[in-house]
This record gives C-alpha cells, sequence and structure tokens, in this order.
C-alpha cells in the first residue's frame, strides 16, 4: 500500500497534469472559431470551382482535347495517395481516423495488384503509416512551424503532385483528410484529384436558366491553367478542414482528459483520507494501550 507521502505526490502530479489539460482546452477553444471559419468560407469556392471544371468539361464535348490532368493517363496501374493529417498530437483520433481510411484504401489496391505510392502531409500520417508502408512513402510534407495555413503551403503539394504525374510517376491521385462536421464530429474523406472528377450533388447543378457560356480564350486553354490551381485549391480546403477538426478533437480530447482527472483526484483523495484516518486511529490506540500497561 502506498504511504501518505506517495499519495500526497500523486495527488500533486494529476492536478498539475489537470492544469495543463485545461489550459490546451482553453488555446483549442480560442483557435477554434478562427479554424471553423476559415474551412466554412473555402467551401463555397472549392464547390464553385468544381462546377465551372464540370461547366468547362461539358463544353468541350466527349471528344475535346482536354489537360492530362482532366483526362488522367488511362490506366489506374499506379495509385498517388496524399494524406493530410495535423503535426502534433493530443487531439483523440483525429489522425489515426484519416490513417485509417489511407491504410485501407491502400490495402485495397495492393490487393488488387496496383502500385500504390504515399505523400504525408502532416507529421502524425507519417508516423502512422510509416509503419506498414515506408517503403511507398516517397515524400513527406511538414508544417509544424507554420503558425496559420495559407495558399503557399497547399500550392507546394500541388506543385509537387502535378510535377509527379508529369514525370508520369502515377495514374490516379487521391487527396486524404477530415472534413470538420462539427466539434464532436470530423468525418474522414477520400478525394480523388486526378484525373479531375466532376462534383456530385448541388455544385454540378447547371447554370440558372440553362445560359450558354462562350470562353475566350478556349475552353481546354482556360482548363490547363484552372486544373492545376483547381488541385490546389482543393488540397487548401483539404488543410483548413484537418485545423479545424484538429482543434475540435483536442478540445474534446483534453476536455474528457480534464474530467478525468478530476475523477481520479478525488479517488485518491478518499485512499487519502481513509489512511489517513487509519494511522491516526492505530497511533491512538497504541497510546491508549501504553496508558493502560502502566
Amino acid at each position: 500500500m502506498a504511504s501518505l507521502k506517495d499519495l500526497r505526490n500523486r495527488i500533486a502530479s494529476v492536478k498539475a497534469t489537470q492544469k495543463i489539460t485545461k489550459a490546451m482546452q482553453m488555446v483549442a477553444a480560442a483557435k477554434l472559431r478562427r479554424a471553423q471559419e476559415a474551412a466554412e468560407a473555402a467551401r463555397p469556392y472549392s464547390e464553385r470551382m468544381g462546377a465551372v471544371l464540370a461547366n468547362i468539361t461539358a463544353a468541350l464535348g466527349e471528344g475535346g482535347d482536354g489537360p492530362a490532368l482532366m483526362r488522367g493517363t488511362g490506366k489506374d496501374d499506379t495509385h498517388l495517395l496524399v494524406v493530410c493529417t495535423a503535426d502534433r498530437g493530443l487531439c483523440g483520433g483525429f489522425n489515426s481516423q484519416i490513417a485509417r481510411l489511407a491504410r485501407e484504401h491502400a490495402r485495397k489496391l495492393i490487393a488488387e495488384g496496383k502500385t500504390v505510392k504515399i505523400i504525408t502531409v502532416g507529421k502524425k500520417g507519417y508516423d502512422i503509416l510509416r509503419r506498414d508502408y515506408s517503403r511507398q512513402i516517397i515524400d513527406r510534407v511538414e508544417l509544424k512551424e507554420v503558425k496559420q495555413i495559407s495558399f503557399v503551403h497547399a500550392d507546394e503539394v500541388a506543385r509537387k503532385v502535378i510535377k509527379l504525374f508529369e514525370d508520369g510517376e502515377f495514374d490516379v491521385c487521391t487527396l486524404f483528410y477530415s472534413r470538420f462536421k462539427s466539434v464532436i464530429s470530423q468525418v474522414p474523406t477520400a478525394q480523388q484529384l486526378v484525373p479531375t472528377v466532376p462534383p456530385e450533388g448541388d455544385a454540378a447543378a447547371e447554370p440558372a436558366g440553362n445560359a450558354v457560356y462562350e470562353y475566350e480564350p478556349e475552353a481546354g486553354e482556360i482548363l490547363d491553367d484552372l486544373i492545376p490551381r483547381n488541385i490546389a485549391v482543393q488540397i487548401f480546403r483539404a488543410l483548413l478542414e484537418n485545423v479545424a477538426g484538429e482543434m475540435g478533437a483536442k478540445m474534446t480530447a483534453m476536455d474528457n482528459a480534464t474530467r478525468n482527472a478530476g475523477e481520479m483526484i478525488d479517488k485518491l483523495s478518499i485512499t487519502y483520507n481513509r489512511q489517513r484516518q487509519a494511522q491516526i486511529t492505530k497511533e491512538l490506540i497504541e497510546i491508549i494501550s501504553g496508558a493502560e500497561a502502566l
């Protein structure tokens, strides 16, 4: 049985941990609002970008000669997985859920005889995936020192993806991230980047009034510039969604940790008080027994 001193030290240690988790919860709550606003602001732009691409692609027609990034290579032998996670932990299962979705996708492709290559954006994704797919990881990007995600960081990743495609390193590229839904809910998502997939639902709706657009310059030339930009926009949206999801998951995880620490302190305090009372009772019995012996 632990001594009273050991119990006091343990209670003090748990209280110190509780202060840290409470502070981290408050910091995450402060950052969550800005991150959520940024993620929600990026959604309409990225969705509308997809709708514009769909309209221009429709203008080209089935026989149109679109860019290679839109058409693909005509094969699906080699797949590139761009896995976006956080650079820090202490956010519950946020990172592991994204990595699990990417791992399942990679496992399925390998079972079908496909070649898989992986680019990790975020330290935690690399740490998780390297255990099983260290040979498949061809590049890694860490944004640990970045205080605020900007389009420049997404564009850097997009340029790497486009360069690999131009070099014939892959046929299909899929982006993995976690879509922010609420503080307690983040949805792991897989989105195909190359070849370009037309959006579904409201984002792919026809223009109001069935309007017909004429493009200047030609639609093919517009796509040459628009598709690389769309890849960067989709990656940028994924990074913003991840930041909001990370803060929400961290806020929830630290709140649970703070509550667990409080429960542990209560249990340790009860144990300490009982043991202290037992020791006092024992000393009183010894004093009384000694007095009676005299």
